[in-house]
């Protein structure tokens, strides 16, 4: 659990999603990272580098952790797939930051927010996540 209270902090959200189920865990983190991305974005047309690098790392961590809450054993296919696309999700955010890529951002944040979509579809008892630690 202290690493979702601490990707939590990461992604500004108030102290009530402590008690949030791992349903809700995962659209506040998905939420977060797209926000954080258009700020990027932002801060990329303003030639904010240090903000910029701080918003895509940011976003890193959290995509870290969506990565690292994905149950294989459960989650089969789809758990195997989302884990490659956060693979490529890091990947086009390194892209982005070295290379002020809006781009690349912008593909990033249509992935997340296809992912966000798709898991809001979902019922709540078909998540494929271990439990908090």
């Amino acid at each position: 659990m202290r690493g979702s209270l601490k990707a939590y902090n990461k992604v500004n959200i108030s102290s009530q999603a402590a008690e949030a189920s791992p349903h809700k865990v995962v659209q506040l983190l998905l939420g977060g990272s797209i926000d954080k991305l258009l700020q990027a974005k932002l801060a990329i047309e303003q030639n904010a580098t240090a903000k910029k690098g701080e918003l895509i790392g940011r976003t890193v961590e959290i995509v870290a952790h969506l990565q690292a809450a994905l149950d294989f054993e459960q989650g089969g296919e789809i758990a195997q797939n989302l884990s490659a696309m956060y693979d490529y999700m890091v990947r086009r955010l390194v892209d982005a930051n070295q290379n002020n890529d809006v781009d690349a951002l912008m593909e990033v944040i249509d992935l997340l927010r296809t992912v966000k979509s798709g898991w809001d579809a979902i019922p709540v008892e078909h998540h494929h996540l271990k439990k908090p630690a």
